[in-house]
């Protein structure tokens, strides 16, 4: 059995990895021989303490990944998210891969909005508006940056304090970032992408302007909310699963739509395969509802040991 620990696992990840492994991973999730299972909420003694697992199996690859959320750790200077993935060995049922991915999900997430908004964001979208200056943000930024010219970046924060510690780590990457009101962020914004924990809307429909492509990173379980509802029903929708997504992604907020057929909501892997239209014209609104998937995890662990 092979062992990545964290610190290997680290060095190795980059957006280029990130991006390719979870392209192939959304282009397989949307294949009949995938199976994605669904996700199972969990916690420690301690309810605050939780954590996730999400089992998954492609044609050529099975496993689960379990991610962690840890609130207290950061008193104790340890991170609050991590992640293991495990790889299973198909012919003999038995683990064949252990790789310990906590820095390596923040990339495995942004990538996912990267690749949707290959398809889905106007070429020549220049502003990216950023709801949520915690953990994975940061990674949002990065990864969009890299397949859309992106030269303006609006933080929208819960504090002034947040948000300039934000705009200092953006510097530090090489990325200008400006504070901005959520309203003001939207109505100039190409991209909105939202990376909260948040249980209700973050700003209001009529503030996304024609040709906005909006990515929900945050809604991943049943309660969670960022966008509102009347966005979803003017929008084009696409999501990482759809089953999934209409059960606790952003989607779940107009299930009932979907299941009776007047929201139609599309795989962003049938996208990509050429099996469905992204982007139709430059005045779509599209959605990309990202609740994560197994296969993901899967993919970007197999890239690493490979490049290991």
């Amino acid at each position: 059995m092979r062992f990545l620990p964290e610190a290997e696992s680290a060095a190795l990840v980059n957006e280029e990895l990130a991006f390719t492994a979870v392209r192939s991973a959304l282009i397989a999730a949307a294949e009949p021989q995938s199976s994605v299972f669904p996700a199972v909420a969990c916690h420690g003694s301690d309810p605050a303490n939780r954590f996730t697992v999400k089992p998954g199996a492609s044609a050529s690859l099975a496993g689960v990944k379990v991610g962690s959320y840890w609130p207290g750790n950061a008193a104790a200077g340890q991170p609050r998210h991590n992640s293991v993935v495990l790889l299973l060995d198909q012919s003999v049922g038995r683990v064949e891969a252990v790789v310990e991915a906590g820095v390596v999900n923040a990339y495995r997430t942004a990538a996912a909005d990267a690749v949707a908004a290959s398809v889905l964001a106007r070429d020549d979208a220049r502003t990216l508006a950023i709801f949520g200056t915690g953990h994975q943000a940061l990674y949002e930024c990065l990864a969009l940056a890299r397949v859309r010219p992106v030269s303006t970046i609006l933080v929208v924060a819960r504090s002034a304090t947040s948000g300039a510690e934000f705009l200092s780590r953006l510097a530090a990457r090489g990325l200008t970032g400006t504070l901005a009101p959520a309203e003001e962020a939207c109505a100039a914004a190409d991209i909105i992408v939202t990376a909260t924990t948040a249980t209700a809307p973050l700003f209001d429909a009529a503030w996304v302007r024609p040709g906005t492509h909006v990515a929900s990173m945050g809604s991943d379980a049943a309660g969670k909310q960022e966008l509102p509802p009347a966005l979803l029903t003017a929008a084009r929708l696409f999501c990482d699963l759809p089953s999934q997504s209409v059960r606790i992604g952003e989607l779940q907020h107009v299930a009932a739509l979907v299941a009776e057929g007047t929201l139609t909501v599309t795989a962003i892997g049938d996208v990509l395969a050429g099996r469905a239209p992204g982007r139709r014209s430059p005045d779509d609104i599209t959605v990309f509802d990202s609740s994560g998937i197994a296969l993901q995890d899967l993919f970007i662990a197999e890239a690493l040991l490979r490049a290991g």
